[in-house]
């Protein structure tokens, strides 16, 4: 890089300032989906006491859903559910729905958002927990959802003898998922053709 804004306060930045750092945000952009993929295998190794590491409950539950003609978005969602286990130990849902949050659909992000509460009802009360905790939201139209990928994908994915395919199966479809952000304030920053509110 060897142009950078002039300013010290972003209240006088220009419009020029901001030619030259939106230059290198849609490059540095465009690097997200491999920086993702490569969080992700930091999980590799960490066994936390399971059965078998994150990276590999990671991927099989995605493999899972995958086998189940689960469509892209469902699969890297599955894919990623627990990647915020490493930064958000007291809340690795609200990490992984951060990161998907500009390009998946509210279900699928609502779902991620609360997996943790839904899986609970497997083993909140080995821990002295309410595993019934996931009821508050029964009327909830993604209830059903959640509890449906908990217990499909989500629960039974500790398996080392089950399928687990490798990340190279999942490489081409977070690309896709990552290529265009679908829900973000920057959206007519990042899509030439947004036009209305949804773009101020």
């Amino acid at each position: 890089m060897t142009t950078r804004a002039s300013f010290t306060r972003m209240q006088d930045s220009t419009r020029d300032d901001w030619k030259v750092i939106s230059g290198e945000f849609m490059g540095f952009a465009k690097g997200l989906p491999e920086r993702v993929l490569a969080h992700l295998k930091v999980l590799e190794g960490d066994y936390g006491g399971f059965p078998v590491d994150r990276y590999t409950h990671s991927l099989q539950t995605a493999t899972r859903a995958l086998r189940d003609g689960r469509d892209e978005e469902y699969v890297v969602c599955a894919l990623l559910h627990d990647i915020g286990d490493t930064l958000g130990s007291f809340n690795h849902p609200d990490i992984a729905a951060a990161i998907l949050k500009p390009f998946v659909s509210e279900d699928n992000l609502w779902m991620v958002q609360h997996h943790g509460i839904f899986q609970g009802r497997y083993f909140f009360h080995h821990i002295g927990m309410n595993r019934d905790m996931r009821e508050q939201f029964r009327a909830h139209p993604c209830f059903e959802r959640t509890a449906e990928f908990c217990e499909l994908y989500d629960n039974p994915a500790f398996d080392a003898a089950a399928e687990t395919l490798p990340i190279a199966e999942f490489e081409p479809i977070v690309r896709r998922v990552f290529a265009q952000p679908r829900n973000t304030i920057y959206k007519a920053a990042v899509d030439p053709q947004a036009s209305g509110p949804a773009a101020a």
